[in-house]
């Protein structure tokens, strides 16, 4: 009786990893045991940075508002703290939106929140 070999089960798991390290360079893209190990490095630096990316934009975008704040003659965590107390619900996001697209209105934003 021949010897019992791991078959398609096996075979698929390996071709997972291997589809997975497609675009490596040299050995990592073409031997098993290298890619297993750099495809799960990969997933790991993959998780890290969705989260770094969420505190990227969210630095990106306090910048922008900064810079368009000062050409008003305000600074960034004033102009945040008056448009918290005028209950003006916009996020950061919306409001670098808005300085960058729109300056007069990013600057009526913040005469209506009285932060200039």
């Amino acid at each position: 009786m021949p010897r019992a070999k791991r078959g398609f089960k096996a075979r698929r798991r390996r071709n997972r990893i291997l589809k997975a390290a497609s675009g490596f360079h040299s050995a990592r893209s073409r031997l098993f045991a290298y890619a297993k190990e750099v495809v799960m490095k990969s997933w790991v630096y993959a998780y890290a940075h969705r989260k770094l990316r969420k505190r990227d934009f969210r630095r990106l975008w306090i910048a922008r508002i900064n810079a368009a704040a000062r050409l008003n003659g305000t600074t960034y965590s004033k102009a945040m703290h008056a448009l918290k107390l005028a209950n003006i619900d916009l996020d950061r996001k919306v409001l670098s939106d808005i300085a960058i697209a729109d300056p007069a209105a990013f600057t009526e934003v913040l005469k209506s929140a009285k932060a200039i």
